[in-house]
C-alpha cells in the first residue's frame, strides 16, 4: 500500500496521479476553476469530472482534519 493511503480520497488512483493532483491541492489551488482543472486533468489522464471529484472529496478531508465543517459555506451566521 502506498504511504498516502489517506490521499487516495475512496477513487482507485496510480500513485503518480496522486502525487499531482496533491501538488496541485497543496501548492497551486484548494479550489482550482475550470481551465486549471483543465489542465490537471490533462496531467493526470483523468476526466474533468474524475478530477474535479477528487478536489471536492479532499476539501472535505482537509477542511475535517483543520476542524472545519465538511463543506464550504455551510457554516449559518
Amino acid at each position: 500500500m502506498s504511504a498516502h493511503g489517506n490521499a487516495r480520497v475512496e477513487m482507485d488512483l496510480a500513485d503518480d496521479q496522486i502525487k499531482v493532483l496533491e501538488e496541485n491541492f497543496t501548492r497551486v489551488s484548494k479550489h482550482p476553476d475550470d481551465a486549471t482543472l483543465m489542465l490537471i486533468a490533462a496531467e493526470c489522464g483523468l476526466s474533468e469530472e474524475e478530477t474535479a471529484k477528487w478536489f471536492k472529496m479532499r476539501n472535505a478531508q482537509w477542511r475535517k482534519a483543520e476542524g472545519l465543517p465538511p463543506n464550504l459555506g455551510s457554516v449559518k451566521d
